[in-house]
């Protein structure tokens, strides 16, 4: 499972620059006032070869009782409980201040690795200003520059030092004979009860593997012959002392249970409409290039008229999953619930789909003679011949002439004819063009 780091500090000290800086984007909103970041945000960051979950949090006040500053501090505290290492952000150049103390006191007893970050400390490596830092009792500070990407590998080097970024499900593009399946969604969406349906239906919990620290698990259950492997992301267990909001609901399990999947089924409330969150949600199992099966839940509690303004919903704002099968279930009343494995099965075998390289190159052949790629400036792209670039998400990768030019809607015509073709259902399939190197251009140089 992906390490998760987590980022902690008073206001202002330059925590979301940091999260932009190891995500690589702009996704936290960054300006010089403090408290601006008032939820959890969360990223994918990657060093070398290892993948971790970066955590970015609101201005930390431990000891807060009113108003937005208690809710953030709440989110911190659970920001800190998900996390496997956290990142402690202070300012060198306003110093140590007593709420840097009270902070450096919550994280004594939260039981956590903890690394003291020292920001906005460009060029200062080997400032005096650096030893005050050493009063927190957090260890030996690393000085950094988020603005400037100063010390900022050693820093991760040390967070992620004796984490093993290889999944305890196995990782690796070999298809296996156990489906992995997570299923993701938004609190109260009917999660655990779908997952206790299965199980009660199947009668075969054999046992439950312990995991990381998280406590994430999985349960192997069998039906009609084929072995599935549920990866945990709805609390089915409470063990040891962790927040009971985490427990019923974290979005790092979430993250991690479908990095760790073969197939998502991400599962809607029918009552509640498609929200933004499920929306993130659906756009994180896109990225991540995973099968998906889209299942609305409690479709028997809603009237024609909801269900025909679901229906348009989901078309508009999950337009970007048309490949993904959609089933309307009940997991209370168990309606709907036969279809949706063999949707899901279908979706894995999908993305495992071997094509072969005369049949890929006669597809996209045809593809052209129906329908040639738009001309840009003097070339027009030239398609010669495609093969298999990968699998669990299926890739196809094209090679040419002048294909850097190709649209996205062409690959998108592409995409349509390949899926088609090969009957590929629930799974992202992936359009690479690579055009040949061009002898000539080097010529006059």
């Amino acid at each position: 499972m992906k390490p998760v780091i987590a980022l902690v500090g008073r206001p202002n000290v330059g925590k979301s620059t940091l999260f932009n800086r190891l995500t690589k984007s702009r996704d936290a909103i960054v300006a010089d006032f403090a408290g601006l970041t008032r939820d959890r945000h969360y990223g994918d960051g990657r060093l070398g070869d290892r993948d971790f979950i970066v955590v970015d949090t609101g201005g930390f006040e431990p000891d807060s009782s009113t108003g937005i500053v208690k809710e953030m501090a709440k989110q911190t505290r659970q920001a800190v409980a998900e996390a496997d290492a956290v990142v402690f952000v202070v300012d060198v150049r306003t110093g140590l201040s007593g709420q840097d103390q009270d902070i450096a006191r919550y994280l004594r007893t939260a039981n956590k690795r903890v690394l003291l970050a020292v920001n906005k400390a460009e060029g200062m490596s080997d400032s005096p200003l650096l030893a005050e830092f050493h009063e927190l009792g957090m260890g030996e500070p690393h000085p950094i520059s988020a603005a400037h990407g100063q010390g900022i590998r050693s820093l991760l080097e040390a967070a992620l030092e004796g984490f093993d970024d290889t999944s305890e499900f196995g990782e690796g593009p070999e298809q296996e004979d156990i489906i992995r399946l997570a299923v993701a969604g938004r609190p109260n969406v009917g999660k655990s009860t779908l997952i206790n349906t299965w199980l009660g239906e199947e009668r075969l919990v054999a046992f439950d593997m312990p995991g990381t620290t998280r406590d994430a698990i999985s349960v192997p259950f069998e039906r009609n012959g084929q072995r599935f492997e549920l990866i945990d992301t709805a609390g089915l267990r409470r063990k040891g002392k962790v927040f009971e909001a985490i427990e019923k609901f974290s979005v790092v399990k979430t993250l991690q249970a479908i990095a760790d999947a073969n197939v998502v089924l991400l599962l809607i409330d029918a009552t509640q409409g498609v929200t933004d969150q499920d929306a993130h949600i659906a756009g994180y199992i896109l990225d991540s290039g995973r099968a998906v099966v889209v299942a609305i839940n409690k479709w028997d509690a809603v009237d024609s008229y909801q269900r025909e303004t679901l229906t348009r919903s989901i078309e508009t704002r999950l337009g970007f999953l048309k490949f993904a099968p959609l089933h309307h279930i009940s997991a209370l009343k168990r309606q709907g619930l036969g279809p949706l494995w063999n949707s899901m099965a279908d979706a894995y075998a999908s993305a495992f789909k071997k094509m072969t390289t005369p049949v890929l190159t006669r597809l996209v052949q045809e593809a052209v003679q129906h329908q040639t790629p738009k001309r840009v400036g003097h070339f027009r792209p030239k398609m010669r011949y495609a093969h298999q670039g990968g699998m669990n998400p299926p890739i196809v990768v094209v090679h040419g002439n002048s294909l850097d030019q190709v649209t996205d809607a062409y690959k998108r015509y592409l995409e349509g004819r390949i899926r088609t073709h090969f009957k590929l259902v629930g799974t992202p399939l992936k359009i690479e063009m690579r055009s040949s190197k061009n002898p000539f251009n080097d010529k006059d140089e």
